[in-house]
């Protein structure tokens, strides 16, 4: 098996502790070193993943990796990470909202773009319990990303 499959059954293993351990991991790593950037493509690929929790590691990896992104090659997968701010699950949406502005912090370049999809966002697709959270999150969001 090719390290990328393997990688991406790992983070999609029925083991979910282990699966977020790992996911953790990959983030930190991804935070100080480049290793995983090589990565990127195959992990985005777990963005259209049925389950929200698989999908939210692959969220936190690709922001965790957006740092290393020197020629604009990140784009696409930004615009796959979009999509998510309408999440079937609220809290897909709010760990993409997150992850938004850390890669927005990592790639000025692609704030503009990062705010218009939070100011385009709509919260009301949610649960009412959720929708405070989800516009708080946003607030933070283009806060974090206006003072930079």
């Amino acid at each position: 098996m090719r390290m990328q499959d393997a990688l991406i059954t790992q983070l999609a293993a029925k083991d979910d502790k282990y699966a977020y351990a790992l996911a953790e991991q990959i983030m930190a790593e991804s935070r100080e070193t480049d290793a995983w950037y090589e990565y990127v493509p195959h992990v985005a690929k777990l963005l259209d993943h049925p389950k929200s929790l698989v999908r939210n590691r692959a969220i936190g990896i690709l922001a965790a990796n957006a740092i290393w992104d020197e020629n604009g090659s990140f784009a696409p997968v930004l615009q796959r990470l979009l999509r998510h701010l309408a999440d079937e699950k609220p809290i897909t949406c709010r760990c993409c909202i997150k992850a938004l502005a850390e890669v927005g912090l990592a790639q000025p370049r692609y704030v503009p773009l990062i705010v218009a999809a939070l100011d385009a966002l709509d919260a009301g697709q949610y649960p009412e319990s959720m929708r405070p959270l989800i516009e708080r999150d946003v607030a933070e969001a283009k806060r974090r990303l206006a003072a930079d």
